[in-house]
């Protein structure tokens, strides 16, 4: 089995500095990055397999790619939420933060806490990490009561002043994949929005317009009614 050194090694020989210097047109911080294109990171995972002691030392390098990398590989039944608010406290670019959240957080015991936890952080990634973290759950938690989600709407409710361009478009994806899971959801999450958008925030007046549009959209709600039909 490869080391972290290897591995590591390996990410740097298929560096690609034209790719890094594209990264700030999409909003990806290009600091410590080798520009490794994601399907091959998705080999290099495939190969590695699920490794906790790796993902600990690749994360700790430091490097962008090496920490996606980490979370590709990452055990979620291993992850504390010791390590969970250390990898949080890392993130300075919305796609670690988000490969994070979608590929181990929202598996790892206690993921629910931390959206409150880091609800009130004053860090914009770690904020960001909350509502992420949120939206990856509404996402795939298929059997969680719609309750578990509704006792977070006042969470997005009282984010969605905060302006930071990463903390609000995550503040709205949650908003969002909540009120897309159920027709009561649905009345909630549009209830919230409305709301926000007669907000005095700027933020949370875009927050609410925009998640309006598609939550009362014909398509959703045809497919939630169908959902409850079934």
């Amino acid at each position: 089995m490869a080391t972290a050194k290897q591995i590591l090694a390996e990410l740097k020989r298929h560096s690609d500095p034209a790719s890094v210097r594209g990264m700030a047109t999409v909003g990806i911080n290009p600091e410590n990055s080798y520009g490794i294109c994601m399907p091959r990171l998705m080999a290099t995972a495939k190969r590695i397999g699920t490794d906790h002691a790796l993902a600990q030392e690749l994360w700790a390098s430091g490097i962008r790619d090496a920490r996606i990398l980490a979370t590709m590989v990452e055990d979620p039944a291993l992850v504390t939420g010791r390590q969970m608010d250390s990898w949080a406290k890392d993130f300075n670019s919305w796609d670690v933060c988000d490969s994070a959240c979608m590929r181990v957080f929202w598996r790892a015991e206690g993921a629910r806490g931390k959206i409150a936890q880091w609800s009130r952080s004053r860090e914009e990634f770690v904020k960001r990490a909350a509502f992420s973290l949120l939206a990856f759950l509404a996402i795939h938690d298929k059997k969680a009561p719609d309750r578990e989600f509704e006792k977070f709407l006042p969470l997005i409710e009282r984010a969605a002043s905060d302006d930071r361009n990463y903390v609000k478009k995550a503040v709205n994806w949650a908003l969002r994949t909540i009120g897309k899971r159920s027709l009561s959801l649905n009345r909630a999450a549009v209830k919230v929005a409305a709301k926000l958008s007669k907000s005095k925030s700027k933020s949370a007046r875009w927050i609410g317009a925009d998640a309006l549009r598609e939550l009362k959209g014909e398509k959703i709600q045809k497919r939630l009614l169908k959902r409850e039909v079934i």
